[in-house]
């Protein structure tokens, strides 16, 4: 087994007296890509916040390679240049070109020779099949296109580990596919990755490991072959039940 990378023990996040998370607990190791599945307000979203130390947690521990994430520590703007975060809504400068937008951080943050950030991006762009839009503005692009420049300008940061919160909840149906093939060429390519999807046919091609949540709770996981095939819990058979469901009924209209 490779390295563990993250580990997250025995947390518990609350709301006031609305528990989110309640003693979860989780270990992922180098190269590995795991899958958070779930029902809306289980949790899943804001996990991958915690670990991003942008929520407080109210009890148990988060690290990256031994290091304490605390969003009150002072070592917490290092510790958050390892991990990638890719959101649902892009975040990117509307005044900045996608290169702009890109190096940002790799030249203003890690100091790094700019002309060296801009043949990496430029690389990478290439790769997403964007290069050909790196001098324009976000407001000429498309959701799919803004959303693989985030994961470019993510991945230009060279992080330990990436995460993505249902990166393509706000795009158009046929913009998903251009989106979830440039995460499974990251998975290929050996990235550490903690995914929410609520795209079970990508969950199942990408993943190492399932987690399916429920109230805040790890209610099964397990390899995606054996989770999509056959789940253990009655839970886990309801929830994939709905999405064969929605799948049948779409064909059908």
């Amino acid at each position: 087994m490779s390295e563990e990378l993250l580990k997250i023990e025995h947390i518990k996040k609350e709301y006031g007296d609305n528990v989110i998370l309640k003693d979860f607990s989780l270990t992922v190791h180098r190269g590995e890509v795991v899958v958070i599945i779930g029902p809306s307000g289980c949790g899943k979203s804001t996990l991958l916040r915690c670990i991003n130390g942008l929520e407080p947690i109210q009890a148990g521990k988060i690290t990256l390679q031994n290091k304490l994430i605390d969003g009150k520590s002072k070592d917490i703007a290092q510790i958050r240049q390892s991990i990638g975060m890719v959101f649902q809504n892009y975040e990117l400068f509307p005044h900045k070109t996608v290169l702009q937008n890109i190096i940002l951080a790799p030249v203003k943050v890690q100091k790094r020779n700019k002309k060296d950030v801009i043949k990496e991006a430029e690389q990478l762009l290439q790769k997403v099949g964007l290069l050909d839009k790196k001098d324009f503005y976000p407001r000429q692009l498309s959701g799919g296109q803004k959303q693989r420049v985030a994961i470019v300008r993510a991945l230009c940061m060279h992080p330990e580990i990436m995460l993505f919160d249902e990166v393509t909840a706000a795009l158009d149906p046929e913009m998903v596919r251009e989106v979830l093939d440039t995460i499974i060429e990251l998975a290929k390519s050996g990235s550490t990755m903690v995914i929410v999807t609520h795209e079970m046919s990508f969950a199942k091609a990408v993943s190492d490991r399932v987690l399916f949540l429920d109230g805040g709770e790890i209610v099964e996981e397990g390899l995606p072959e054996v989770f999509f095939e056959n789940p253990k819990t009655d839970r886990a058979k309801k929830f994939l039940n709905t999405f064969e469901y929605d799948a049948v009924k779409h064909h059908n209209i």
